[in-house]
């Protein structure tokens, strides 16, 4: 018998909600301008920065925190920009092309 049961037996009138889907997919607003996808390295170490996005600042919040959970890195979100530590430039580019982004690479 394992947890689930016991608390079954235990709460015979409770009922299980109902799993929640993921809304970062759902309410982004898709721009016709490309989202540019730059390199740098800062104190030595490379980053990874998104900017672009002409759409609600709450949008472009929960795409960096769908991204950052995606790829597991850190990351920041500063003046309009996505911040992500490491060079993760082609992986960003495929899953935003999959959410319906237009993505431009700038730099090498």
């Amino acid at each position: 018998m394992d947890l689930k049961d016991q608390l079954k037996n235990l709460f015979p009138e409770h009922e299980e909600a109902p799993q929640e889907a993921s809304t970062s997919n759902s309410n982004l607003w898709i721009q016709d301008d490309p989202i540019l996808c730059k390199y740098e390295k800062r104190k030595g170490k490379p980053i990874t920065i998104l900017e672009g996005y002409t759409g609600a600042t709450e949008d472009f919040k929960l795409l960096a925190k769908d991204l950052k959970k995606v790829l597991s890195v850190g990351g920041s979100f500063k003046d309009d920009k996505i911040i992500i530590q490491g060079d993760y430039r082609d992986k960003i580019m495929t899953i935003l092309k999959e959410k319906g982004f237009n993505v431009k690479r700038v730099g090498g």
